[in-house]
């Protein structure tokens, strides 16, 4: 049974133990390299957010030694009660199944007068180094002795390693087989349930079978060499593994991969076959590659700021779509950890001023955008409080005095652009849409949306280009997907508040534009100019060609068209079928063709056209 501890509570618990002399509060006694995922290595137990015993305790000489665990925290701490003076208690943390482990964490021994201690607490397991762990608790009363090793098994819902392959639900091989001397080694896939197993064929006695787990995308697999390992029995000629799961909710690692690896009974020398993650939907197995690159201490993905709010946006508009609550924690997350001041080079080349604001103005808005999805799938309304923060601050830069109006792309007032003012007309329809009895945001986006249809942003095509001159006219500049997203999101959205036909026709222009103008697409796949022969996008470009998804399936929504639903079916069939590699990693070009590059940024703007292609 668990007991969930209130943090002020618990200080109080801990207080009052120490003062009556039956518990000593702990001090770190040795270092070691430090874990940080929710919480770093060293927090103290009363912040804990959550007391579980998932091991039996131990008893030494008459002391009673515990494992403690916070699920919640993933991390774990240790006791030892009914002692001594110089009795001691620590925690053992291995990287390897138990093979070697960080010795003495967070030593304490109980001093004069005292019957007890306690651990600080430490992470169970190291999300940003890609490494799942195993704790026990130790205790030296005179004599040493440990607890058992907690979670030596890998569990996902209800399935966990060890499991029978007669239970799974489906059996893929996702990859091809490899052979040697004759044997046939192959892996097996529950895509489903996202369990693996292996079988070696055309063998003999003593032949094996065994698979590895790897947490970085086979880079490395410590804590999953030589799983289920099995020999062939005398008198067969096949067997296979028991199954194991390749995502640890609980441990905060997902996109687990898994290889199937075989030897020959009188030869040492091994053979494998390719890494392989499981996709249970395509748009799923998206979404936990990408969460595989998630910076789980700091919040976010690393090194790229406004990529890090539209790779929020697809996770919500993913989980939205599919009904899964994986991710929710990420969501709290990203806001905690990424709402304060981070000086220039801590999140982005500027500084961060807090609420998310920097001198980038769309940067900032991108945020926005971010918080009103957050709030539409949470109903919390801190996040729409943010986004009416981070809007209000981008209003601040609406200047009638250049061009009539239009807000300024940074904080110089250097460029009024297309990307900034997309922004901002969708931004206060979206406010106008969830706060109850305004006017004043709805005033301001049939304002912001009178100026853009009026700036000549778009096209006499139909197609929206980077921006104006500095004499207020289209300046000719590269038609980017993103910025053709935006608008037609805009317009449909404030067709949705308005009723007004020319907004709904706006936005249909735009995207009739899109789909049939080569700027855009090319044998029906959606294509950014830098996709074209050699050239690559760089990490800004990367993520464009999900945002423009995410708008057209609004519109497609909105109008019930057959031929957007089907535009948006063709990008996600050519992702799969030609962009994708045994990883689920996501390219860069949704066509396939090389030269093509794969990130969390490509990931996250596949994920928006995988979703959006899926019927809820």
């Amino acid at each position: 049974m668990s007991a969930r501890i209130h943090p002020v509570i618990g200080g109080l618990l801990a207080l009052l133990l120490a003062l009556t002399g039956l518990v000593a509060l702990p001090t770190p006694s040795r270092a070691a390299t430090s874990v940080c995922a929710l919480a770093c290595d060293t927090l103290d137990p009363s912040k804990a957010r959550q007391d579980t015993f998932p091991v039996p305790s131990k008893n030494i000489n008459g002391r009673t030694l515990r494992l403690h665990v916070s699920d919640p925290d993933s991390m774990a701490w240790a006791s030892i009660d009914g002692g001594v003076s110089g009795d001691s208690v620590w925690l053992d943390r291995s990287w390897d199944r138990g093979a070697g482990w960080e010795p003495l964490l967070g030593k304490a021994s109980i001093p004069s007068t005292w019957t007890g201690t306690r651990t600080l607490m430490y992470n169970i397991t190291d999300p940003v180094g890609h490494r799942r762990g195993w704790m026990r608790a130790c205790g030296d009363a005179a004599g040493v002795s440990c607890t058992d090793w907690v979670y030596p098994k890998v569990c996902d819902g209800t399935s966990c390693d060890g499991a029978d392959p007669a239970t799974a639900a489906g059996d893929a091989t996702p990859v091809p087989s490899t052979t040697l001397y004759g044997r046939t080694i192959s892996l097996h896939v529950d895509q489903q349930g996202g369990m693996a197993w292996g079988v070696i064929a055309n063998g003999g006695a003593g032949d094996e079978i065994w698979l590895d787990r790897s947490w970085d995308g086979g880079a490395s697999w410590p804590e999953g060499s030589s799983l289920g390992r099995t020999s062939v029995p005398s008198g067969a000629a096949s067997t296979r593994t028991a199954m194991f799961a390749t995502r640890d909710p609980r441990g905060l690692l997902y996109g687990g991969a898994v290889r199937a690896c075989g030897r020959e009974s009188s030869h040492q020398e091994g053979s494998c076959t390719a890494w392989v993650r499981p996709a249970p939907t395509r748009a799923r197995a998206a979404a936990d590659a990408l969460m595989a690159s998630y910076q789980t201490n700091e919040g976010w993905w690393q090194s790229s700021w406004w990529n890090s709010a539209a790779s929020l946006t697809a996770l919500i508009d993913f989980a939205k779509r599919s009904g899964r609550h994986d991710y929710d924690w990420a969501i709290d997350r990203t806001f905690e950890q990424n709402r304060g001041v981070f000086p220039a080079g801590g999140r982005s080349s500027d500084p961060i001023e807090g609420h998310f604001i920097s001198r980038a103005i769309d940067d900032a808005a991108w945020w926005a955008v971010a918080w009103v999805a957050a709030y539409d799938y949470t109903g919390e309304r801190r996040y729409l409080d943010e986004a009416v923060t981070i809007t209000d601050y981008v209003r601040q830069y609406w200047d009638t005095g250049t061009c009539g109006g239009g807000v300024w792309w940074n904080r110089e007032r250097t460029y009024k652009n297309a990307v900034t003012n997309g922004l901002y007309l969708w931004l206060a329809t979206a406010l106008h849409q969830r706060i109850a009895g305004d006017t004043q945001w709805g005033a301001r986006a049939t304002t912001a949306a009178d100026w853009y249809l009026g700036s000549g942003l778009i096209n006499s095509s139909g197609l929206v280009n980077d921006g104006l001159t500095s004499g207020c006219a289209n300046n000719g500049q590269t038609v980017w997907s993103y910025n053709q997203g935006l608008a037609i999101g805009a317009f449909t959205q404030l067709w949705r508040s308005t009723g007004t036909a020319r907004y709904l026709d706006t936005a249909k222009r735009l995207a009739d534009a899109a789909l049939s103008s080569t700027a855009l697409t090319r044998d029906g796949v959606l294509t950014e100019s830098c996709d074209v022969g050699s050239g690559s996008c760089d990490d800004n470009q990367k993520q464009f060609k999900g945002i423009f998804i995410r708008h057209l399936a609004d519109l497609a929504g909105a109008t019930g068209s057959a031929t957007y639903q089907a535009y948006i079916s063709r990008q996600a069939d050519s992702i799969w079928s030609t962009d994708r590699d045994s990883l689920d990693r996501l390219g860069e070009r949704w066509s396939g063709t090389s030269p093509n590059v794969s990130d969390w940024r490509t990931q996250a703007s596949a994920l928006e056209a995988l979703t959006a292609a899926e019927r809820p």
